[in-house]
């Protein structure tokens, strides 16, 4: 598996309104007016300051540690659904995927193959719906209980991707039948961060096709929310979450 970005992406190309980051890592998109640095807000001392320095350092650190037991652990369950998706169906077992990573840079998203080879669509701007066809028998399983999604922590580990932050699209994903980033001038200023397995808008039920409008914004919405306020508390509940309503209840498909 090659280890190299596809290289990076010109936000501007790609006809969104992105947001900037200024000398204190304020957001300069307008979505963001009005929210102040820590520096700036009342109350938020040297210590409150130390803890946000150090965050992305503890995130890291947090994201190899967690994408390594995960995959330690789970190894015997990756080799019975490799097994099971050889057995069911002609095609690799690891679909990988051109994405949209932190700051515009394509990365390759590894993903268990759960389409038919014939069907499936590389570029994953025709979503997948329910029922849909294109799916093996053991797909629909994988999907159902996000079984498809594990691989992704190979993906944490070489630092493509963080356990928690907004889902990485594929270039040219569709809201409401138009291009996302045409769609929600917003839209780029989710990828400020690494995407995540999983996110603020995942554990809030706002998963899947982007087909209607109201979804396709909440999406937005949840992942700018997230990106405002994230903390190590609020990674551990949206982690703790994710296990709870994804992994054991099942909202793929």
């Amino acid at each position: 598996m090659s280890d190299r970005h596809l290289g990076p992406v010109s936000l501007a190309r790609a006809g969104s309104s992105v947001a900037s980051a200024d000398p204190r890592g304020t957001l300069s998109h307008p979505a963001f007016a009005g929210i102040a640095p820590a520096a700036d807000v009342p109350g938020v001392g040297s210590r409150g300051r130390l803890r946000q320095a150090l965050r992305p350092a503890v995130k890291r650190g947090l994201d190899v540690v967690g994408s390594a037991a995960g995959l330690a652990l789970l190894s015997p369950l990756f080799l019975g659904i490799a097994a099971a998706i050889k057995l069911t169906s002609d095609g690799p077992v690891i679909f990988r995927q051109a994405r949209y990573g932190r700051n515009g840079e394509l990365f390759y998203a590894l993903k268990f193959r759960s389409m038919y080879v014939a069907t499936q669509d590389a570029s994953g701007v025709a979503q997948t719906r329910k029922n849909d066809p294109r799916i093996t028998p053991v797909g629909r399983f994988l999907r159902r209980s996000n079984f498809d999604e594990l691989p992704q922590l190979w993906n944490v580990l070489k630092g493509d991707m963080s356990l928690v932050g907004p889902r990485p699209h594929v270039p040219g994903m569709l809201a409401a039948g138009v291009p996302y980033e045409e769609f929600d001038t917003r839209y780029m200023d989710r990828h400020q961060v690494r995407p995540g397995i999983t996110g603020l808008a995942q554990v809030n039920g706002f998963r899947g096709e982007t087909t209607e409008e109201y979804h396709a914004r909440m999406r937005v919405n949840y992942d700018l929310e997230y990106i405002r306020t994230q903390s190590t508390r609020l990674d551990i509940k949206i982690l703790l979450q994710t296990v709870v309503k994804e992994f054991t209840r099942g909202s793929g498909y």
